[in-house]
């Protein structure tokens, strides 16, 4: 019977580069359909901004849908603007989106990401379930009811609006309204999609 070998150096090396190319992959591919979108970018666009080939891209990721999915996957995943938890939620998240959606805040890749890749149905379809498996998952586990779903997406709808007309159209009154302000009056939309939370106290603007 022979010894069993033990992977070396060599594949250890090989391992953590293939792990870094993978990675700077997925990289530049979010940072590519969030800037033009799924249908406004190519294999080959990012081919070259992450310094590989289109067929290294085929190899570590399949298709072009298949490296958006995971794209989404990543930028979708950890929490943008819902925070708290209990009566707590619907006032730290809208103050949260008050705090960055400001005209001088960073840019939310995940709502530009999905504005610029909507039109494209089979995009829509990948941003629309993991929409439904991260952000409307976490809301609707804090949502009493059997109709929380539907509560969820009200108050993401709620998030995506404030976003759009503040940063992307730049509606006069939301752009220039104080995040204190703003946040107050978001906070009494929540509880009305959160009842616990408005018992716990709702505040007036």
């Amino acid at each position: 019977m022979s010894a069993k070998t033990t992977p070396g150096p060599a594949a250890d090396r090989r391992k953590r580069d293939a792990a870094a190319t993978r990675q700077a992959i997925l990289d530049a591919a979010v940072d590519a359909f969030t800037r033009h979108g799924y249908d406004g970018v190519g294999v080959r666009d990012i081919a070259r901004d992450a310094g590989v080939t289109a067929m290294l891209i085929n190899r570590y990721f399949g298709s072009k849908e298949e490296l958006f999915a995971e794209a989404v996957e990543v930028s979708f995943a950890p929490p943008t603007v819902i925070t708290g938890t209990g009566s707590e939620l619907a006032e730290r998240t809208a103050r949260t989106l008050a705090a960055r959606t400001a005209p001088e805040a960073e840019e939310l890749g995940p709502f530009l990401l999905t504005l610029r890749s909507a039109a494209n149905p089979r995009a829509a379809e990948i941003m629309r379930d993991a929409i439904a498996r991260h952000a409307g998952r976490r809301l609707g586990e804090e949502l009493p009811g059997d109709d929380a779903g539907m509560r969820a997406e009200l108050m993401l709808a709620v998030q995506a609006g404030v976003w759009l007309m503040r940063r992307v159209l730049g509606t006069a009154a939301l752009a220039a309204a104080p995040p204190e302000e703003l946040a107050r009056y978001v906070t009494l939309l929540f509880q009305v999609l959160d009842p616990p939370a408005a018992e716990a106290g709702m505040p007036h603007p």
